[in-house]
């Protein structure tokens, strides 16, 4: 006893008993004191920001429309490029969540996330289709990033996906980390990812690190953080959404004959089920829907069935944590996990193994347990329920040589009071096959409607040493009828402990009592017993004692059958409740009026943000009470399937392609259409060209458009607001700023957001997502237009008129011109009058000033367009191959596909224009209107004048002293000339020196410079030093220096 060890004393952490021992102690806490700010500007700074930060959380109240008793599952979907880890993550995941390892996991798994929160995982593979379809339908993505290699180019074109259709929450998953061995390069890295997935979200958007892989999943501990998270977040409704019905279907089942299908090859449209949770909006049968990838269908019926995957209720989970129980329930039809699925008039048994039962020699014949030999004994059933029923019969004992059976006259009413809990142990021989088989009168089967097995026979129990098990058993009314002399059977109680002969029964007299048999469990009625319930009255006497009455109908009946005593004890008790009631009402009046009149009214006053929230909670709460009290089946008719709800949709005329080429990796959903966007319409869109697309977009070139649930190609036409009086088309669309497109295609809703893609096809390398905007009108009615350049030339001139041809074709186009503006290239202007007889298409113009032969006439106009009705839905789902739907192409496309050479036209070709000179004739202007003409604007172009002047003509005679004094200064200058080039030698000469000497000094001086430069550098790089020195805590002596 005195080596005995005791465990350590460990204080309570949380609890009552924690709480009340630190009630005495001082509750630490924030010090607004302590950490008040010294500055009054940073004070206000962080106001300023905390207001900021406030506000941007601010949006746009949306009424929820997801019930809060039974919410749909919360979609949780996994992206990202190949080769990241998807399956990876998704198989832990469900792991955390089910305690079951998926070996193939496909289409839409469920889960339960908590008390109040399922979740249904799916993994989107790298499929463009596939990611569009996601992003309208996810609440939740786990993007995963490799970490060794950074972002990818489908990373991008999924979140600009996301953000065209409504941004759901994203959390960021790092993998590979573990390929990255230097812990500088990892927490670089870490550091530039999260900056850059900052950028693209939010900032402070969540991410996670995967660090490794251990037994083929990721680490528990990370895992278990990432559900943790999943667990508490919160979920804003999208505008989208939050006005559409829609279901991810988890199940889909074909119902078409199999003999139609034999008949047509497999080529006859298809009637098809899916079953998935309902999201959204109520679903109306009238709605029509539309698959993604498959197109526009009518729904046959749609059929509410039960949920596979229920949240736990309040009474069955009582405990804060979550049951092991109810962990291990997972929904996955597709990835054949779960075991049982619920259909409308079907439940099916998905058991793992070969439940075919083989040759009596095969090892695998013999069942492995009870379960397996129930499985194996259903297959061999050849008869129905009802059936079975009909040919069953029953007998008190095994040992009994006759059955019990009614009579045909009797006024019996049949009761099924079926016994679930029978065995199929039986002697062998009290099997009723064979010889007792034939001794069955034929008219007391007709007569007998008791329940049995499958195998009609009779449960006995061995473990009641050859006593016959008790069980209950229909009886008729008025009488047992056995044999047709004494008209009744009674049997004895068997005083013996073996039942293996028959002469323990024997008949009784009629007049013998009822009350000792022990098969008796009816007792015996009279048809004048039952003719008082005949009377309306009596019936609503008794009509609240079943759950189908009303029990405020019969709530006097109910008063008149209670003892005085309790009724006394009741109606005090509702007083006093009542009582209470009001006088708690009462101070409740006072207290609100007490509080009106001494508190601040503005106090109380909420803001717009919560004046919108409380009303739309009060329409909220006022639509709940007025569907409260409402049938079922009549609120669904009013208001339709309420979301949640686990629905099956029977569609017909399917295409077959959808069944055969079926594959479950890619997501079907099924989106409910407004009644305005069954029809279709010419849309008005805003539209801007991707920055990172390297194309520019062409007006006339096919575009593929995400617009709603719908992925289709259509013709686009861009266009610009001319200064608001006209759409200008523009051929291409501008860079970096937005333009209008028109378009022909399915109605959207204004303010609905969309992506353009020009292919789907998954070897693009560049970056796919071409455009992106938001719809504007639809069906408006402005005008798209184009420039219209018409061009002429004169015809024949006169003073300001002129007739000019080819410019028209008829001379119902130069009527259609009347009264147009038109121009020359020297801008003259002028109209259009009337066309001429002679030649087609000729017409008369004035112009303010005469025009030349020479002059080209043009008309500009504005020519109205229309956009093609061109709509092509992307129907992915029907290929055999997803990726590679191959819309319309363009010319020079299908050209490079086939290998076809461009056809050469020999007008097309360039070549160098040749014009001859033009000889423009001189302007003559008369003597008389030169001569009235100011100074300033008479002609100075004069003619050279042809004949000598005087001046010219005379010659020069010069006298020998002339000659002289002419040679004298002729000399004279030829010596200053002299002179002046030996002077400006000699200067050049000084000059270059002084050049010389000044670029020497310039030399030394800047070599000094550098020196300089050089020290002081070397000053600071020391004094650097010495910082980061005293930094780090390893100071150093200081060194002198020399100067």
């Amino acid at each position: 006893m005195e080596q005995q060890t005791h465990k350590a004393h460990r204080p309570a952490q949380s609890g009552a008993k924690a709480d009340k021992k630190g009630k005495g102690k001082q509750q630490s806490g924030f010090n607004e004191k302590a950490f008040a700010p010294k500055s009054g500007r940073r004070a206000d700074k962080q106001g300023r920001r905390n207001v900021e930060r406030d506000q941007t959380r601010l949006h746009v109240p949306l009424v929820d429309r997801t019930p809060d008793d039974t919410p749909p599952p919360v979609v949780v979907a996994i992206v990202g490029p190949p080769g990241v880890g998807k399956t990876t993550l998704l198989k832990s995941l469900i792991r955390r969540y089910s305690k079951q390892t998926l070996q193939d996991a496909k289409g839409p798994i469920t889960v339960i996330g908590g008390k109040k929160r399922r979740l249904t995982f799916i993994e989107c593979n790298n499929d463009l289709n596939s990611m569009i379809d996601i992003a309208k339908v996810v609440d939740l993505v786990l993007l995963m990033i490799d970490g060794s290699f950074g972002f990818e180019m489908e990373t991008f074109e999924f979140l600009n996906i996301l953000q065209s259709h409504g941004f759901p929450k994203v959390i960021g998953l790092l993998s590979h980390l573990d390929l990255i061995k230097k812990q500088s390069t990892l927490k670089d890295t870490k550091k530039a990812l999260k900056k850059r997935f900052w950028t693209e979200i939010y900032q402070g958007a969540k991410l996670f690190y995967l660090s490794g892989v251990l037994n083929g999943r990721y680490p528990d501990s990370e895992i278990l953080n990432l559900s943790r998270f999943i667990s508490v977040m919160k979920f804003r409704p999208l505008v989208f959404r939050n006005s559409h019905p829609y279901l991810l279907a988890d199940r889909i089942e074909d119902l078409t004959p199999r003999e139609t299908i034999r008949a047509s090859k497999g080529k006859c449209d298809r009637t098809v089920t899916l079953y998935g949770y309902l999201r959204g909006t109520n679903l109306r049968q009238s709605t029509k829907i539309h698959i993604p990838g498959v197109g526009d269908l009518n729904m046959a019926s749609v059929a509410v069935l039960g949920d596979p995957c229920p949240l736990p209720d309040a009474d069955s989970e009582k405990r804060r944590k979550l049951s092991e129980k109810r962990r291990l329930l997972v929904h996955a039809p597709m990835s054949d996990v779960g075991g049982l699925m619920y259909d409308k008039d079907s439940v099916w048994i998905n058991v793992p193994g070969n439940f075919t039962r083989g040759p009596a020699d095969a090892p695998q014949s013999t069942p492995q347990g009870e379960g397996e030999q129930m499985v194996i004994d259903l297959q061999d059933v050849d008869a129905t329920l009802g059936d079975g029923i009909s040919r069953s019969h029953i007998r008190l004992l095994g040992s009994s040589s006759k059955h019990l059976s009614v009579d045909t006259t009797s006024h019996a009413q049949d009761f099924d009071d079926t016994d679930d809990d029978e065995t199929d142990n039986l002697p062998d021989g009290d099997s009723e096959d064979g010889s007792e088989l034939d001794e069955v009168d034929s008219d007391n089967d007709e007569g007998s409607h008791v329940d049995s097995d499958e195998d009609d026979t009779l449960v006995t129990s061995r473990g009641n040493n050859g006593r016959a098990a008790h069980r209950n058993a229909t009886r008729p009314w008025e009488e047992l009828v056995g044999e047709e002399e004494n008209g009744d059977v009674a049997f004895a109680d068997s005083d013996s402990e073996h039942g293996e002969n028959d002469d323990f029964f024997h008949p009784k007299e009629i007049a013998e009592s009822y009350d000792d048999d022990l098969d008796m469990t009816k007792e015996p009625l009279l048809p004048e017993n039952l003719q008082e319930w005949e009377d309306e009255e009596n019936l609503d006497s008794i009509r609240s004692l079943f759950i189908t009455g009303d029990e405020s109908a019969t709530g006097g009946a109910k008063e008149e059958e209670q003892s005085g005593d309790e009724l006394e004890g009741e109606e005090s008790g509702e007083r006093e409740t009542t009582s209470a009631t009001a006088l708690a009402a009462k101070k409740e009046a006072l207290k609100r009026k007490f509080d009106e009149q001494y508190d601040d009214p503005e106090g109380d006053k909420m803001d717009f943000y919560d004046e919108k929230k409380d009303e739309l909670n009060r329409q909220l709460q006022l639509n709940q009470a007025e569907f409260e009290d409402v049938d079922g089946d009549a609120r669904t008719s009013v208001e339709g399937y309420r979301p949640g709800t686990y629905v099956r949709i029977e569609l017909s005329s399917v295409p077959c392609e959808m069944i055969e080429n079926f594959d479950p990796h890619y997501p079907i959903i099924v989106g409910g259409l407004l009644a305005a966007e069954e029809r279709f319409g010419y849309l008005q869109v805003r539209i801007k060209r991707h920055r990172w697309f390297a194309k520019t977009l062409k007006t006339n070139d096919p575009l593929i458009f995400s617009l709603g649930w719908r992925r289709f190609q259509t013709i686009p036409i861009y266009s610009l607001d001319d200064h608001s009086i006209r759409m200008r088309m523009l051929k291409y669309t501008p860079e970096h700023m937005h333009c209008y497109a028109t378009f022909y295609g399915p109605v959207a809703l204004p303010n609905s957001g969309f992506c353009a893609f020009n292919s789907l096809n998954g070897e693009s390398t560049g970056f796919r997502v071409s455009a992106t905007g938001v719809v504007l009108d639809v069906d408006r009615s402005a005008r798209i237009v184009k420039k219209l350049k018409l061009t002429g030339v004169p015809l024949k001139i006169f003073k300001n008129t002129a007739f000019v041809k080819d410019m028209f074709t008829s001379a119902l186009e130069v009527a259609k011109f009347e009264g147009a503006n038109i121009r020359t290239v020297s801008g003259i202007r002028g109209q259009v009058k009337k066309a001429l007889s002679k030649p087609e298409g000729a017409f008369r113009a004035t112009f303010e000033d005469k025009v030349l032969m020479s002059d080209i006439i043009f008309l500009r106009a504005w020519y109205s367009i229309q956009p093609r009705q061109f709509y092509n839905p992307v129907t992915s789902l029907l290929l055999s191959d997803k990726s590679r739907w191959q819309g319309m192409r363009l010319t020079g496309q299908v050209r490079r596909d086939e290998g076809v050479k461009t056809p050469l036209n020999v007008n097309s070709h360039y070549k160098p224009v040749e014009r001859p000179p033009r000889r423009f004739n001189p302007l003559k202007i008369t003597k008389k209107l030169q001569a009235s003409l100011p100074y300033a604007s008479k002609p100075r172009a004069m003619k050279a004048q042809s004949t000598k002047t005087y001046m010219q003509q005379r010659a020069v005679v010069m006298e020998p002293e002339e000659k002289k004094a002419v040679a004298l200064l002729q000399q004279i200058r030829a010596l200053r000339k002299d002179q002046v080039d030996r002077r400006k030698e000699k200067q050049n000469e000084r000059k270059e020196v002084h050049r010389k000497k000044v670029a020497k000094e310039e030399a030394d001086k800047g070599e000094k410079d550098k020196s300089k430069r050089k020290e002081i550098m070397r000053v600071a790089g020391i004094k650097h030093k010495r910082q980061a020195e005293v930094e780090e805590g390893t100071r150093k002596r200081r060194r002198t220096i020399s100067t």
